[in-house]
């Protein structure tokens, strides 16, 4: 019986060990692959000599990949190209909260979403360097347009979310498997990641969607376990991912503004690799890893428990001067600050410039608010 007849998960799930040297050879042969790295490592030669450049490529490839036969090694190549990539992308990386995990327990890692790849990579990144598993990634198969796109995450633990249910019977089996191997996943020990909510939070309001937590309870119900008892038994533990600042910050300010004037906004074709592309090697500035504790005092219904989320993820969220400058308070920032945002702000036409100053502002109204809350609640 093949795998596929074997595995309820075989078409979502990540690769395992002995399938990576045959993705890695469907990759080296893709052609499209090849193409997108020539024309992102070499973008005044890939038209005219992609043809003479295309056989090196491969070549190189096949000898620096010649050696990977599992997950881990791919991850340890993957951690290498990171640590490269935040020498040159960022000013400082810290966490917070490590300390609340213990070695060999999995946890579902609910985090904020800002940045397409670097959210989970950078979850990845801290647990790496602290002695832990790396998790397993949700993403979307709105992501996965290419072949070569499915190859590269499935190779990165990534499991995918299909989003392109064409009705509610089939939407409620996808939701049903993708609950059932998440639940599958922390059972075997590995942990998850995955966002808040469908989509980045392009206006910089962190939220939760109630529905996502719904989708975990999926595989609580069939087992007939109350809503709470089974979302504890997650270890649910809300992340926070702080950027000083947003390389695609522009971007989704302009999707924002089209969006008000014109009612929708199309996606280009290559929107979201170059998204993604952009995110990765795009300057960050400060960035900050927060882990709050994991929840054990669940309440029982799916929106209380994303109120409690959306509190951890907001107060751990850090703060920089961009974020007290977009919010009208300039004593937070020196002169060079001030002239560096409002050059950031310049860059942008006047009707997408409020949605880049609510973006790095929200943080700070949201904590102001749960400030202004946290009397009423201890009353």
């Amino acid at each position: 019986m093949s795998d596929i007849q074997n595995d309820p998960f075989a078409d979502i799930r990540p690769y395992h060990d002995h399938e990576v040297q045959a993705a890695i050879g469907r990759l080296i042969a893709d052609q499209e692959f090849i193409a997108a790295i020539l024309h992102y490592r070499f973008p005044h030669l890939a038209g005219s000599f992609g043809w003479l450049l295309a056989p090196a490529v491969k070549f190189f490839l096949k000898r620096k990949w010649a050696k990977l036969r599992s997950i881990e090694q791919v991850q340890l190549q993957v951690a290498a190209f990171m640590e490269r990539m935040l020498k040159t992308s960022t000013t400082a990386m810290t966490f917070s909260g490590i300390e609340h995990l213990k070695p060999g327990q999995a946890y579902l890692f609910i985090s904020n979403h800002r940045d397409i790849a670097m959210d989970p990579a950078l979850v990845n990144w801290c647990l790496h360097k602290h002695g832990f598993d790396t998790v397993r990634i949700a993403i979307g198969d709105n992501l996965l347009r290419k072949a070569c796109a499915t190859e590269l995450m499935k190779l990165n633990k990534s499991f995918i979310v299909k989003r392109g249910a064409k009705g509610p019977r089939e939407m409620l089996k996808n939701l049903s498997q993708l609950s059932a191997y998440i639940r599958h996943s922390l059972d075997e020990q590995q942990s998850i990641w995955i966002a808040q909510k469908e989509g980045r939070a392009k206006d910089g309001n962190d939220e939760t969607d109630p529905a996502i937590l719904k989708m975990f309870y999926m595989e609580g119900k069939k087992r007939g376990d109350s809503f709470a008892d089974y979302m504890r038994n997650l270890n649910i533990v809300p992340v926070c991912l702080s950027y000083e600042l947003d390389p695609c910050d522009q971007d989704k300010a302009r999707e924002l503004s089209h969006k008000q004037q014109h009612g929708n906004y199309q996606k280009g074709e290559f929107e979201d690799i170059d998204a993604i592309i952009k995110g990765i090697v795009g300057f960050k500035g400060r960035v900050h890893v927060a882990f709050a504790k994991p929840l054990t005092d669940i309440p029982a219904d799916a929106d209380a428990l994303a109120a409690m989320i959306d509190q951890q993820i907001w107060q751990n969220y850090k703060l920089f001067p961009v974020n007290y400058l977009a919010a009208g308070d300039s004593a937070k920032a020196d002169a060079a600050q001030q002239a560096s945002w409002q050059q950031r702000l310049d860059a942008l036409p006047p009707e997408s410039q409020p949605f880049l100053t609510q973006m790095y502002a929200a943080p700070v109204l949201k904590q102001h608010a749960q400030a202004a809350e946290r009397p009423v609640a201890n009353a």
